[in-house]
């Protein structure tokens, strides 16, 4: 028999705001929201009083890694990580798995890795490749959320970039369907070899114009196709313009940043120090201020981490290299007290947060029971203490490989409580979490 959950607080994150209230839970779902002294029976009460209470993030854009590169991650520490900082669902990406998810086998192995030790919910990307369009159509049936592909060299020989016409197609193949099309968005004739090991030399070699004559193409694909588009990890705050004069064209179209973009600027990246590093790079603080304006206004639509973790050895530390080492920013545990401690700074609210971190990226991935505090969507739901204040220390971090750029940072905010359909959790507990198709379905269910 399932059990029944009251949580009040006097500063619930609600769709329409932060106010007092009371979430009734029954069955794993949020069955009534009501003031803060609702009066209703249920097995167990929660008060939290003045903590707020936030619905749970939805991170949809994670590299698990698993299989194939379990030692740069897997799925039991990525989602243990998540839990301790309070996103209760990820979206897999379909690299830097190996194999990658580009067909209907390739999935049914990143399921199989995946199951029996997932500590919150998990749905998957397909990969979108030259030459796997006849795949699409399994894959979608065997319930990825939508397609991931590159306009760049992502790396790995076995996930090739799209050219523009196979862009096109791609986006043809997907328009029916309504899944996206999450598109790595850099020109590659943009960008050249760092002409030296500093970040600054590696900055220079991926300019903001490789990200604006890549977003042109996405926005020209979707035109044409009539599907919706979505460009990944947004760094070059210029682009927010052409962005939102796609949108008032019409055009489908969606854009994410990250933390470490939000957070960081260029000229405090210390020399050698490549776990800063990351593409698109994060820019000078100029850019910085200019993409909190693009999400303030709705340019950017919302905040996920890019986790991609590797090996130390990839990065080349303790002495790395910037035009060598491997790219990605592990910050899959600490992003929301990230992105708080710099956002409150800036006049913004846990609302929006909220909507950046969990609204947005539920809808993004078809999730419409992930996200939001609201009559039957999942109970998932997050205690949060706005006013902590702690230092990050990567050794502690539930990631595999202690290798992060905000290693000695202090960050305000801290998660204290995490609820996963209804059943309170933590990382030290057996793994509940359950795999996701597009719209919500479990996998297999």
């Amino acid at each position: 028999m399932n059990s029944t959950l009251l949580i009040r607080s006097r500063r619930t994150v609600l769709p329409g705001g932060v106010t007092e209230a009371a979430v009734f839970v029954r069955d794993h779902r949020i069955a009534a929201i009501g003031g803060y002294d609702l009066r209703v029976d249920a097995d167990r009460t929660v008060d939290l009083g003045d903590l707020p209470l936030l619905p749970g993030l939805v991170d949809s854009h994670v590299h698990v890694n698993e299989p194939g590169r379990t030692e740069w991650e897997g799925f039991a520490t990525a989602t243990r990580a998540a839990l301790a900082g309070g996103v209760t669902t990820v979206c897999d990406m379909p690299l830097n798995s190996s194999p990658v998810t580009t067909s209907v086998e390739a999935l049914r192995a990143k399921i199989a890795a995946a199951a029996g030790q997932c500590w919150v919910d998990v749905a998957f990307w397909g990969g979108a490749v030259p030459g796997n369009l006849s795949e699409f159509a399994g894959l979608l049936d065997a319930g990825v959320v939508g397609f991931k592909c590159f306009l760049i060299d992502s790396g790995l020989p076995e996930f090739p970039p799209l050219s523009r016409e196979e862009l096109r197609s791609a986006m043809q193949a997907l328009a029916q369907s309504r899944a996206p099309m999450i598109v790595h968005a850099e020109d590659p004739s943009q960008v050249t070899t760092p002409s030296g090991p500093s970040y600054d030399a590696f900055v220079a070699s991926r300019p903001p114009v490789a990200e604006r004559r890549a977003i042109e193409t996405v926005i020209s694909a979707a035109a044409f196709s009539g599907a919706r588009a979505h460009i990944v990890h947004l760094a070059a705050a210029e682009c927010a313009a052409l962005i939102s004069s796609a949108k008032a064209a019409g055009i489908e179209l969606s854009a994410e940043t990250c933390p470490h973009y939000l957070f960081f600027a260029a000229e405090e990246v210390p020399p050698e120090h490549t776990e800063f590093k990351c593409c698109p790079p994060v820019r000078y603080a100029v850019n910085r201020e200019a993409l909190w304006r693009a999400l303030g206004d709705g340019a950017v639509d919302g905040i996920v981490s890019d986790h991609s973790p590797c090996t130390p050895s990839l990065k080349g530390l303790p002495h790395g290299d910037f035009r060598t080492a491997w790219g990605g920013i592990s910050s899959l545990q600490i992003g929301l007290s990230v992105v708080w401690s710099v956002a409150r700074r800036r006049g913004f609210s846990l609302a929006d947060v909220s909507r950046w971190m969990s609204v947005f990226p539920a809808s993004l991935a078809g999730l419409p029971s992930k996200g939001r505090i609201a009559v039957g969507c999942d109970a998932d739901l997050v205690a949060f203490d706005p006013d902590a204040s702690w230092e990050v220390r990567a050794a502690e971090l539930l990631h595999k490989q202690p290798v992060t750029p905000y290693d000695g940072r202090t960050l305000t905010g801290r998660v204290t409580r995490v609820w996963l359909g209804g059943v309170e959790v933590t990382p030290a507990d057996p793994p509940l979490g359950r795999l996701l198709a597009r719209g919500g379905e479990q996998l297999g269910s």
